[in-house]
């Protein structure tokens, strides 16, 4: 399949510092990851399944910085965090029986919207606002979020920051923290039920958890130390970003849409 050689783990390595980075500040770092993998010869469902691996343990790191810290309240979230899970399950189950062309269409158009929120909307600041759903009626949001990350996955940091901004009235870094912990969770779910099928190349996933383990690190640090200055601009650039890569296929079904449109 591939040969593992110094150039191809320079590569992963250095991808999945980046990519922990920008995961623990904003998410979208499997733009990077996954692209890196790709390149050195793992099919579709082996490359995304290993980039859950590695991201995981980027995300992990990230979220026990944020702990460490106190940013994290685990007993808020729990409710969340259960229905996060169930639906990362379900999603997991569901993407091998469903059609998933549809969200190639609708994917490209939450990510815009969610760049448009944060780059014209309120101001998303550290302080915490009043919450318009209480834990407990959010977890069926974060249940339908996990689900998402189950059958799909791009995003799903975008969209846990979003609703926990603007549901429960977190201010954005300590959003940014507790996305890590609802994140990880979606994620253990998709990589035990990947894992089973045998799709994760383990020592792949090995090298760049390494990688990961650092940038996580770094970017937690970073997203803690600038708050808002730093978390706010780069959603919006990795969202419009994601959208772009989304966009970049000629296969997608969105631009042939457009083609169509303009043509």
């Amino acid at each position: 399949m591939f040969d593992l050689t110094p150039e191809i783990i320079a590569l992963l390595g250095v991808a999945s510092v980046i990519a922990g980075f920008i995961d623990a500040i904003a998410g979208g770092g499997g733009l990077i990851s996954l692209p890196a993998l790709l390149s050195v010869g793992l099919n579709p469902v082996a490359a995304i399944a290993t980039n859950k691996v590695q991201g995981s343990v980027g995300t992990a790191s990230a979220l026990w910085n944020f702990w460490r810290k106190g940013r994290v309240d685990f007993r808020l979230i729990r409710w969340p965090m259960l229905l996060t899970a169930i639906g990362a399950g379900l999603g997991a189950f569901a993407v091998t029986l469903v059609d998933t062309r549809w969200l190639m269409i609708l994917l490209p158009v939450l990510l815009v919207g969610i760049a448009l929120y944060f780059l014209l909307g309120p101001k998303a600041a550290d302080e915490d606002a009043h919450a318009r759903l209480t834990p407990l009626a959010y977890a069926f949001v974060a249940g339908g979020i996990g689900f998402y990350d189950g059958f799909f996955g791009p995003g799903t940091g975008s969209f846990f920051a979003l609703s926990l901004v603007m549901l429960l009235g977190m201010g954005l870094t300590r959003a940014t923290a507790h996305t890590k912990a609802l994140n990880l969770m979606s994620n253990i779910i998709g990589i035990v039920v990947l894992a089973v099928g045998g799709h994760v190349v383990w020592v792949l996933a090995g090298i760049m958890a390494v990688g990961q383990f650092v940038g996580g690190r770094m970017g937690s640090h970073a997203a803690m130390r600038f708050g808002p200055r730093l978390i706010r601009p780069l959603l919006v650039v990795i969202s419009l970003a994601m959208t772009a890569r989304l966009l970049s296929d000629p296969a997608n079904p969105l631009r042939a849409m457009i083609a169509g449109w303009l043509g």
